[in-house]
């Protein structure tokens, strides 16, 4: 059962979108879809790596010893474990990364970047970075990309809020 569903008839039409919140709205559905497409295709182009496979290495590259359990990586990367584990799969293929069974429990299973993961990640950087900072950093004054931050934060966490 839908919201609409529930509601009353004449309460339908505050449902809807204004049209100054449309376009913010249709904004941000541009930006959602637009931006991840044009980072993972610099990272395609300067250094053969998808947008997730770079930051599956960046979260590695930011954890003691570089080793995360698989279901942590997932959740950090906003992946499935399917998804990852496919993902981490063509890594390995390019010796980028390792996984093995967690030590402390063998249910889990763990992903290590390995040091040409690591040389990968530290020369695909400076690219990125400076594509990432042309795009988003440099448009926008200081208070406003905070408050970008402070806005996006506040949304993931209505997402992952249980009361949706």
């Amino acid at each position: 059962m839908s919201v609409a569903d529930e509601l009353p008839p004449d309460d339908l039409a505050e449902l809807w979108l204004t049209p100054a919140q449309l376009d913010s709205w249709l904004s941000v559905v541009r930006l959602m879809t637009r931006l991840p497409w044009a980072i993972d295709a610099q990272l395609q182009r300067d250094a053969d790596l998808s947008m997730i496979e770079y930051m599956s290495m960046a979260m590695l590259s930011d954890t003691p010893a570089q080793t995360l359990r698989m279901s942590e990586l997932a959740e950090r990367t906003s992946s499935s474990l399917s998804r990852l584990s496919h993902l981490i799969k063509r890594l390995e293929s390019r010796d980028y990364v390792r996984r093995e069974a967690d030590p402390t429990d063998g249910r889990f299973t763990n992903v290590t970047l390995l040091p040409a993961g690591l040389r990968k990640l530290e020369s695909a950087a400076p690219a990125h970075v400076a594509f990432v900072r042309r795009l988003v950093i440099d448009n926008l004054s200081a208070e406003r990309l905070r408050r970008l931050g402070q806005d996006a934060d506040r949304i993931v966490g209505r997402i992952d809020s249980p009361a949706r």
